[in-house]
């Protein structure tokens, strides 16, 4: 399964460049992008959200202009860790940015690729499915959580190939067998099954998978097809 799982700014569009673009924006004359030289020495406001500070107009102490917090607040939430565009504005929301400027910048952000839900959405699947074993069902459900679009979503787990999903419950239910040893069949069945339930498996996938395994050990598996 080929995906990008490149956070920004590398989802292999525009990477510090863009993000040095967007920051000049936000810099009221004669700043920078408050990384180089001289940044420590700016007058800066608390925010309300856990206090970060933001910046304001070089030596005037003058409040930024709702379009230059937003684009303050998004670099902020940006680095080190991707956001979809919900995510950045709910949060811009929730500072009282007004909706017009808040429209203007995540838009301007997504043409220079600082927010590419579709990307984050590979990398997301990717992380996920990987890291934690999640199937589809709840990797889906947890980019919709996110705001990622439907269309987006269903594209991305798509590309979950089937075959390395069941092969992933399988590794799931090895590694969780030992731990069922010793309890009744039929109450191994459900822990297993359950597991798998909750990481998003469907129910066929995860009898299958769980009775193959009792077979392997020996377990008599006639009459385990009833639901979990």
């Amino acid at each position: 399964m080929t995906r990008r799982t490149e956070w920004p700014g590398a989802y292999g569009g525009p990477g510090p460049e863009a993000a040095g673009e967007a920051a000049d924006d936000a810099s009221g004359p004669g700043e920078g992008t408050g990384f180089g030289e001289g940044a420590g020495r700016r007058s800066r406001s608390r925010s309300k959200d856990g206090g970060s500070p933001l910046p304001s107009r070089a030596g005037k102490g003058e409040p930024l202009n709702p379009a230059d917090q937003a684009r303050a607040i998004c670099l902020r939430l940006l680095t080190g860790t991707p956001r979809t565009r919900k995510q950045l504005a709910d949060a811009l929301r929730k500072r009282e940015i007004p909706d017009e400027a808040a429209e203007e910048v995540l838009s301007r952000f997504e043409a220079v690729g600082l927010i590419d839900d579709a990307a984050f959405a590979d990398a997301w699947v990717e992380s996920r499915h990987h890291g934690r074993g999640l199937a589809r069902r709840a990797l889906a459900r947890e980019l919709r959580t996110k705001g990622v679009d439907p269309a987006v979503v269903d594209e991305a787990v798509g590309q979950l190939d089937p075959e390395r999903e069941e092969e992933t419950a399988r590794e799931l239910v090895a590694r969780k067998l030992r731990s069922t040893r010793g309890l009744e069949r039929d109450k191994r069945l459900r822990r297993l099954a359950g597991m798998l339930a909750r990481k998003g498996y469907g129910e066929g996938m995860a009898l299958r998978v769980v009775r193959q395994a009792l077979e392997e050990e020996g377990e008599e598996t006639e009459g385990l097809d009833e639901p979990f």
